[in-house]
């Protein structure tokens, strides 16, 4: 017996961008995660900061640049 394995989207820094900006608009992290088709902890990774360094801030860079 096999069992397939799907795996999760990978995260690009982009992505991560784009995760923060949803966050700060009130998106849920388990509508974030369907959105990309990625797993939940991934989106709480980058929303702590584990994932993809340095997001955060150009998250902020862009949306105070658009205001």
């Amino acid at each position: 017996m096999t069992v397939d394995k799907q795996t999760s989207y990978k995260l690009t820094f982009e992505d991560a961008v784009q995760i923060h900006l949803m966050t700060m608009d009130g998106w849920y992290q388990s509508r974030i995660a369907a959105h990309f088709g990625a797993n939940q902890g991934r989106v709480s990774e980058v929303n702590t900061g584990k994932l993809h360094i340095g997001s955060h801030e150009e998250a902020l860079r862009r949306r105070y640049k658009a205001a």
